[in-house]
């Protein structure tokens, strides 16, 4: 199985390294760009909401081409894309290379997920999504930091650059080994809309976005926060992105097995609550900066979400998929949809806590959408418990 969707995994992850490690190179992006930190931190939010309303549009629109076709093609894209980034002569310049690198990837990441529900028995789906979703979490450990890192010693440009050679490794790989599987059936716009209102999809879809919110309240701006609330250095915050990639790695694979084998409704209620936990600490020890023992505490708090953030994606697409598995390609492509809505949402709520209060209240205000998240799950549903045999 993991053989097939190694290539898949590893574009997942010349993607992840790209749309995460913004949060890492921030302030000396603004600084070259001479916008602010609020500004900068805006390039997520166009990212997020190009993906968003463009992967249900895309979907439609390549209804009918292959899967292979489809993932070198918006392969191909991503890699160009992120030279154009690199060789950008402004922010202008810059956010349309993040529209093109939004399409591709809001392209190639459903398309994956739709490959893996084509090509793999429903009892291992779950896993098998999470192995996919494993190339975004590694990019946490090892992408995102080296990324901070190569634009402290260079510059953010370089960042840009290195992703393009992994999106052509990728790229290369897809082509090459590959195998090819059968095409879905082509859905309409009109009734991608219909699944989306579908009471049970809605459901699932909703709680992605204000999950999504939360997250990327904080998530855009923690390197930020770092630096300017605790004074670390670059070289500290890529650390610290470092460990959030090794707890985001765990939750990942605690969430495939969630998806396969535990009643889902009840561990999105843990995660929830431990993420509204999590936030509203980073905010409560800004106030005991520089205290070296607060920053433990945030990197401590941070780990705890990543932890149980990152075991959400697999759990919530298993949710879509046992709603109707013959509705993978639409569920699975609104899902994300929902995931950069909620993304966009997000940077546009941090840039706003940032702008109007400090840095310091990106946390809280991460926490009270949590909360949302959190009420909304207690206040309707039932038990979802799926039993696989071993």
């Amino acid at each position: 199985m993991y053989r097939n969707l190694i290539w898949l995994a590893l574009g997942a992850f010349a993607i992840g390294t790209e749309g995460f490690m913004i949060s890492g190179i921030l302030p000396g992006m603004a600084l070259d760009l001479g916008v602010s930190i609020a500004a900068a931190g805006q390039l997520v939010t166009i990212f997020a909401f190009a993906y968003a309303v463009g992967s249900p549009l895309i979907a439609v629109a390549t209804a009918n081409v292959p899967r292979k076709a489809l993932l070198i093609g918006a392969m191909t894209v991503f890699t160009l894309s992120n030279l154009a980034a690199a060789l950008a002569p402004g922010y202008t310049a810059l956010a349309i290379a993040r529209v093109l690198l939004a399409v591709s990837a809001g392209t190639f990441m459903p398309a994956s997920a739709g490959y893996a529900s084509m090509t793999i028995a429903p009892d291992r789906r779950g896993r098998a999504l999470s192995f996919i979703y494993s190339g975004m979490t590694i990019a946490l450990v090892l992408g995102v930091p080296m990324g901070t890192l190569i634009a402290a010693r260079f510059d953010w440009r370089a960042t840009f650059i290195g992703v393009a050679a992994l999106g052509a490794v990728a790229l290369v790989g897809t082509i090459a080994r590959l195998p090819r599987s059968p095409s879905p059936p082509a859905i309409s716009l009109s009734r991608r809309l219909a699944v989306a209102r579908r009471p049970e999809v809605l459901s699932v879809l909703l709680l992605t976005v204000l999950v999504l919110i939360g997250a990327f309240t904080v998530n855009t701006y923690f390197g930020a926060y770092l630096e300017t609330v605790f004074r670390i250095s670059p070289q500290g915050v890529a650390f610290t992105l470092f460990v959030i990639g090794v707890a985001a790695a765990i939750g990942n694979n605690i969430g495939g097995h969630v998806a396969d084998r535990w009643d889902k409704r009840q561990f999105l209620i843990l995660a929830t609550g431990m993420m509204v936990l999590s936030f509203a600490t980073l905010s409560l020890l800004a106030a005991f900066a520089p205290a070296v023992w607060a920053f433990s505490g945030v990197v401590g708090a941070i780990t705890i979400w990543a932890l149980f953030g990152w075991s959400l994606p697999a759990v919530q697409q298993v949710r879509l998929l046992v709603i109707d598995p013959h509705l993978a390609p639409v569920t699975l492509s609104l899902h994300s949809s929902a995931v950069y809505l909620g993304a966009a949402i997000g940077a546009v709520m941090g840039a706003a806590t940032v702008q109007w209060t400090s840095l310091a209240m990106i946390g809280m205000v991460g926490a009270i959408f949590e909360l949302f998240a959190l009420g909304f799950l207690l206040l309707g549903g039932r038990s979802e418990h799926v039993t696989v045999s071993t």
